[in-house]
């Protein structure tokens, strides 16, 4: 008889699109590259599914992240589903009677409002010794729902069980920016207002709704990408060297930057968008406000900007632009520090006056320095030349990546409490001013690259 799975992984919201397209395949990953790990997985929802229907999906979505027959087989063996409201604490409980385990994961593929209900059910009933709780984005929906579900699960387990999940904070990305900054006497010598002129943070994608209207309408770019993703990377790009790498350290430095950082005026320092009918390699796109599930009402952006300031020593002065959209005709998944110009130029050298700038690419991970030199030809004449190289890869799927720290219990690729109120707190602003149409709507065409007149185009 082959032994007890070490951890049970309950996936809430096992029928929907995020379990299907990136929480299953992450499983694959994972075990792909740690065949030993012993892990049941159980998935749970409203829908009702047979199971064979729960199988086939399991099956197929280990196949697609590479898990080997033998890994694969003994998720197969053990794996199950139950249709259930989670939000009810009869069912609920029902369904945690039924998993005995060693450890037990909780995991909310879910939205906020379902997530903070099906938590209240839980702090009812309680929840097995040492449980974890992983809880996907967006956490709350604004500074006070934050606030309050952070007490509400803090009531249920102790912080250092709660992962909030931000899956492109994969271990590998936060390891390859720490080491530019900090693991080498280039950059950390300049990394401040005295050697940057401006960063920017960039992650434009070539795709549309993909069927997520129903989540993405209610959210936008703003929310969606901005409040959550780019504000962390932004953390890790602006902190102060830290002593190690470990949980404490880390996050203790991200916060400190998130509490320092604001949006000035959230009118002139903010832009929004949305995508108009276009084409995209080869493939026409309609209006977003045709795509099916939008709401024209909602007036929902599809591309957001905001320039946010950090109030410290180090970046007083230094705008940190951050830019996520949609439906753009090439991906940039980046960031970008632009170096201040040098104070003089020897006289009779001329050509290229571009200062010179570090692109650090998240996917796939890699890095360009682009340096001013003596030109091809005529030494007294400049222009750039590029430097490029590849950083350290992972091996797995970022839910792999995440659901490897969860399961082991690493906090360092989960978002603190704290940094999510703080998060909230910098975006607020900003959403009220866009609620009061203080901010106009731009428009341009799906396939482009974005609105003509901003600087980030």
């Amino acid at each position: 008889m082959t032994s007890q799975p070490a951890t049970t992984l309950l996936i809430l919201g096992a029928s929907g699109d995020l379990t299907r397209r990136l929480l299953l395949p992450g499983i694959g990953t994972l075990l792909a590259s740690q065949p030993e790990r012993r892990l049941q997985v159980v998935g749970a929802d409203l829908r009702e599914l047979d199971a064979d229907d729960w199988h086939g999906r399991v099956r197929d979505a280990l196949a697609e992240g590479g898990a080997g027959a033998a890994a694969a087989d003994a998720v197969l063996a053990t794996t199950r589903y139950a249709a259930g409201d989670a939000t009810d604490d009869e069912a609920l409980r029902a369904l945690l009677a039924g998993i005995p385990c060693d450890r037990l994961v909780i995991y909310f593929a879910l939205p906020p409002h379902v997530t903070e209900l099906v938590c209240a059910a839980l702090e009812r009933i309680g929840v097995p010794d040492g449980t974890i709780l992983a809880i996907e984005k967006p956490f709350g929906d604004s500074l006070a729902t934050a606030r309050e579900l952070n007490a509400l699960v803090t009531r249920i387990v102790p912080e250092e069980r709660v992962f909030r999940i931000d899956h492109m904070l994969g271990l590998h990305t936060v390891l390859n920016l720490i080491g530019l900054r900090f693991a080498n006497r280039l950059m950390e010598p300049v990394w401040d207002r005295d050697g940057i002129e401006r960063v920017e943070v960039l992650y434009d994608e070539t795709v549309t709704l993909e069927d997520r209207a129903g989540y993405y309408d209610r959210n936008g770019a703003l929310r969606d990408m901005i409040q959550s993703h780019l504000l962390q990377i932004m953390a890790m790009l602006a902190m102060e060297p830290i002593a190690s790498v470990g949980e404490r350290d880390l996050r203790d430095a991200v916060g400190q930057v998130l509490r320092a950082a604001r949006v000035v005026d959230p009118v002139r320092d903010s832009r929004r968008g949305r995508y108009a009918a276009g084409d995209i390699d080869g493939r026409a796109v309609p209006d977003y406000t045709a795509e099916q599930g939008v709401d024209p009402a909602r007036g929902t952006e599809t591309i957001a900007e905001i320039e946010v300031a950090v109030d410290n020593q180090r970046w007083a002065g230094v705008p940190f632009v951050l830019r996520s959209g949609k439906s753009l005709g090439a991906a940039r998944k980046r960031a970008v520090i632009h170096w201040r110009a040098p104070a003089h130029v020897p006289s009779g050298m001329h050509g290229r006056d571009t200062p010179d700038k570090l692109v650090v690419d998240f996917k796939p991970d890699g890095f360009e320095l682009h340096l001013t030199t003596n030109g091809k030809g005529d030494p007294f004449t400049l222009e750039q030349t590029v430097l490029r190289g590849e950083l350290g890869g992972a091996h797995l799927l970022p839910y792999g990546e995440v659901l490897a720290s969860i399961l082991d219990g690493d906090p360092r690729l989960a978002v603190r409490g704290d940094a999510a109120e703080e998060c909230w707190r910098i975006v607020e602003p900003v959403l009220e001013a866009w609620r009061r149409d203080e901010v106009p709507m731009a428009s341009y065409p799906a396939g482009s690259t974005g609105p003509e007149d901003w600087a980030t185009s």
